[in-house]
């Protein structure tokens, strides 16, 4: 090498030293998201970290099938964010705790049901037709589990006396209804296509995506602190969840590419079955808002099923400003 090739080289070695001390390369920072199941349900999530939609961020999913543990992950600073109903944030702030939902994910209640062979409804009578029926759900504090509570307080059905609940995580209501301990399943995809498969049960008879219309029903969820000690990181990660919704709708096909890999023992035939139902029901929200009409349903939800008793403000647990800022720029 020549003497001024050398010197030529060795200066930019030399400013590249320079810039790299006086600006690091800022490492990436890691977040865990607590699930209370993991489901198709939550595949905007799943595109959003397949896609690299959070930017530096990199985002990692924990499964706690418990009615609260999802919740609980967040109260103690183990987890970043939950999703699940802004309703815990509600049950949060009866006891004193602050979280907020930054972003919906699912804006329909993603619960449906379905009746093992033979079991089968003949009519919309529904009172009728759930009396004396064992039903397998999801657990106690889940918002499946209140859903079930409110609908039966709606048909003025007593939960002890006229039904016998078998409260389960929420994956295993099929294997409750496989063994024969109950007539009917509440359930969501992938476990709805599942058992149609498989024989454990026929097509939802009762759909409550449409029976109940905009639900607040997956919202994504941190604490008010975070949203205060950090709003640079909540703004990413509002981002990335609105740049994922827009996704899925704008593409189906990789969108189910995606799926496929969160679901790989899932046959792809019954993958496509799944999300032809999830698209079928407007089962995501579109931009990531959530509408005071979808909480005052999801309220009105734990309300009648008495598991909250006192009426939490829209303002108190949902926090938009994150969204209305992104929106204008994607």
């Amino acid at each position: 090498m020549d003497r001024r090739r050398f010197l030529r080289t060795a200066a930019m070695t030399a400013s590249a030293a320079v810039v790299g001390r006086i600006y690091p390369a800022r490492a990436a920072r890691e977040l865990l998201v607590a699930e209370p199941v993991h489901s198709t349900g939550y595949l905007p999530l799943y595109i959003a970290m397949a896609k690299g939609f959070f930017d530096d961020v990199t985002v990692k999913i924990v499964t706690i099938e418990s009615g609260s543990g999802h919740t609980n992950a967040v109260l103690s600073g183990q987890a970043f964010a939950f999703i699940g109903g802004p309703e815990h944030n509600a049950f949060a702030k009866a006891k004193g705790a602050e979280l907020r939902a930054i972003v919906n994910c699912v804006d329909r209640g993603n619960v449906y049901f379905s009746a093992a062979p033979g079991q089968e409804p003949t009519s919309t009578d529904w009172p009728s037709y759930f009396k004396g029926k064992t039903i397998a759900i999801g657990p106690v504090g889940g918002t499946p589990n209140s859903i079930m509570r409110y609908l039966l307080a709606k048909w003025k059905l007593d939960d002890k006396k006229d039904v016998t609940l078998i409260e389960t995580g929420n994956s295993a209501t099929i294997a409750v209804v496989r063994a024969k301990q109950a007539q009917i399943g509440q359930s969501t995809e992938p476990f709805i296509t599942q058992g149609i498969r498989n024989g454990i049960w026929g097509e939802p008879f009762f759909n409550v995506p449409k029976e109940l219309g905009p639900y607040a029903y997956s919202t994504l969820n941190v604490r008010l602190d975070t949203i205060q000690k950090d709003p640079e990181l909540v703004r990413t990660f509002v981002r990335g969840m609105m740049k994922a919704l827009k996704f899925v709708y704008a593409n189906p096909a990789e969108a189910s590419a995606i799926a496929k890999e969160q679901f790989p023992t899932m046959p792809l035939e019954d993958m496509q079955a799944t999300l032809d139902r999830s698209f079928k029901d407007e089962m995501w929200s579109h931009d990531g808002l959530i509408s005071r009409q979808s909480w005052t349903t999801s309220s009105a939800v734990v309300r009648e099923a008495g598991i909250l008793k006192s009426d939490i403000k829209y303002e108190d647990i949902i926090d938009m400003s994150f969204v209305e800022a992104v929106r204008a720029t994607l």
